[in-house]
């Protein structure tokens, strides 16, 4: 097969026959590679690497002639970050190994642990196969099928900021530049139409014109989204729903499911803050994990499902009451639309570090949040994480899969406080990564792309000056609710206020809102938007979902 084929390695000592012949089907688009011991298969790792050919999943037999399966796991992950790694056993061991692997997939090391299959057509082994493979070609390979290419110079801002977006939104794209084969062929249609192009980047998707010069991301989404100004002129919806992150799509889903005329605002790409990241692992019914993006695109198609309407890279700009009516009239840079009810599911964003010399470099080397598509640009780089909460945490395993160090720095001593814990004991394994404590970032710089940064220790003042390129910021929670009407109570840092959390001048006969309501009769509040919201995404999922029958009663009351 040619070197672009990405290779399963396939690891036994006395089961590679069997193993050749379970993976079979899939030989249509993987090269299989065998190896009979824990010795071999990484000399198969290293030349498949000095090849530059793309491990995408080691599949390891429990039971290995000269290593323990866990031993060898762990020097293929050094070999070959990037790739999955599974330990499957036979029926005879699983049980007997059970114990032994679970520290392995608690660390990190594993990304599963599985009973080989007992017949034919066992889909049970297939599904952990192909959700592991799905994971691997989301984040790590070059899409082979591009369903929107950018025609573009190289790494300017927007266009990584394009590209990040097209990542979370789970949309397979390519970057080329406007002297390549598909530059030339996509540049050329348009010209042949409508004269010279002018300014790049260039945006180009199925079925749309081609979108010319776009000045932010946003557009991007709008430009491959339906919009406001779209729906029928008097077009009253029963719910809108502002925000599509964990739990705006929880909302979507249960509203719509219940026959409520649902419609999502979302000012980016579908997902939140949660849309970015690589790996969650601790979201209840996903024992391998799901990343970020996965769970929000799932949840988006189920939402579109049940009837919800969705329209990305549209602000939301203003919410005010109709006159001598309960309806509300949300707002956006897009057009407005009339509800009956208004879930307000906005999230928050990163903080900003606050440094000018720093924040100049934004979109070259500085990135708020992971930015799934720059870290595959951190290839044997030295990169910082600054954060020290889950999001944080998360970024940090990805990067590590693709930079030579990573280090995850806090102002506070350690992350206990702030991160959980099966996330602290993956970083603890990850030979790649180190914490940093009591430190911050005080200064930085570079010749067009961030080379520096000055450190400064929080305990003595001492400062120090690191040589990086890559700084990835996730550093905590700041609302942008000023857009909301003073009907709409907030706390002095503008998390919607709800329940019995709402000043008492807005309660009713010396009763408080619902628990979910806000002080603005017929709008609600979920999510990290909502003062005093736990910040997980299993949370913000229950709010979302908790809140649609307490709409359905107002409306209905």
């Amino acid at each position: 097969m040619t070197s672009s084929v990405p290779v399963v390695v396939l690891v036994s000592g006395t089961r590679t026959d069997f193993l050749l012949d379970e993976f079979s089907r899939y030989v249509r688009d993987y090269e299989l590679v065998v190896a009979t011991s824990a010795t071999q298969v990484v000399e198969v790792s290293t030349g498949l690497a000095a090849q530059g050919r793309q491990v995408a999943l080691f599949v390891v037999d429990a039971e290995l002639p000269d290593a323990p399966a866990l031993e060898a796991v762990a020097k293929l992950r050094t070999a070959v970050p990037t790739a999955r790694r599974l330990v499957t056993a036979h029926r005879d061991r699983f049980l007997v190994e059970g114990p032994t692997m679970r520290p392995g997939m608690a660390t990190g090391l594993l990304d599963a642990y599985l009973l080989m299959p007992q017949g034919p057509r066992d889909e049970e082994f297939h599904t952990a196969i192909t959700e592991m493979l799905s994971e691997w070609a989301s984040t790590v390979a070059t899409p082979e099928v591009e369903m929107v290419q950018i025609i573009a110079t190289g790494k300017e801002p927007l266009t990584m900021a394009i590209r990040d977006l097209l990542a979370r939104a789970g949309l397979p794209h390519g970057l080329h530049a406007p002297e390549s084969d598909v530059g030339i062929q996509v540049l050329g249609e348009f010209e042949a139409r409508y004269g010279e192009v002018g300014q790049l980047p260039v945006v180009s998707a199925p079925l749309r014109e081609l979108l010319i010069s776009p000045k932010t991301a946003a557009e991007v989404a709008t430009y491959l989204s339906s919009r406001p100004e779209d729906l029928p002129p008097g077009t009253v919806l029963d719910l809108v729903i502002i925000g599509a992150g964990p739990a705006g799509l929880a909302a979507a889903v249960y509203g719509a499911s219940e026959g409520l005329s649902t419609m999502v605002i979302e000012a980016d790409a579908v997902g939140g803050q949660a849309g970015t990241s690589s790996m969650i692992r601790n979201y209840l019914g996903f024992p391998r994990g799901i990343s970020g993006m996965r769970l929000a695109q799932r949840a988006n198609q189920q939402a579109m499902r049940f009837g919800a309407a969705f329209f990305n890279g549209t602000q939301a700009t203003g919410l005010r009451r109709v006159p001598d009516s309960t309806l509300w009239t949300v707002e956006s840079e897009r057009g407005s639309v009339q509800a009956r009810a208004v879930v307000l599911a906005s999230g928050v964003a990163y903080r900003r570090l606050g440094v000018p010399a720093v924040e100049e470099l934004a979109g070259r080397g500085v990135y708020y949040g992971s930015a799934m598509t720059a870290a595959r640009e951190m290839a044997d780089a030295h990169v910082v994480v600054v954060g020290g909460g889950n999001s944080a945490g998360q970024a940090a395993l990805h990067l590590a899969k693709f930079a030579n160090e990573v280090t995850i720095m806090v102002r506070r001593e350690d992350l206990r406080a702030t991160m959980s814990q099966y996330l602290i004991e993956e970083i603890a394994h990850s030979a790649r990564i180190r914490v940093q404590p009591s430190s911050a970032i005080v200064d930085g710089g570079g010749e067009g792309w961030l080379q520096y940064v000055d450190v400064r220790n929080l305990i003595d003042g001492s400062v120090t000056r690191r040589e990086i390129q890559g700084l990835f910021l996730l550093l905590g929670a700041v609302t942008h609710t000023d857009w909301l009407p003073s009907e709409v109570s907030r706390d002095e840092k503008g998390f919607i206020l709800t329940g019995r959390d709402v000043p008492h001048e807005f309660w009713i006969d010396g009763l408080p809102p619902e628990n979910l309501a806000t002080s603005a009769p017929g709008v609600f509040a979920v999510g990290d938007v909502r003062a005093g919201s736990m910040k997980r995404v299993a949370s913000a999922t229950g709010e979302g979902a908790s809140v649609v029958p307490i709409v359905h009663d107002w409306l209905v009351g």
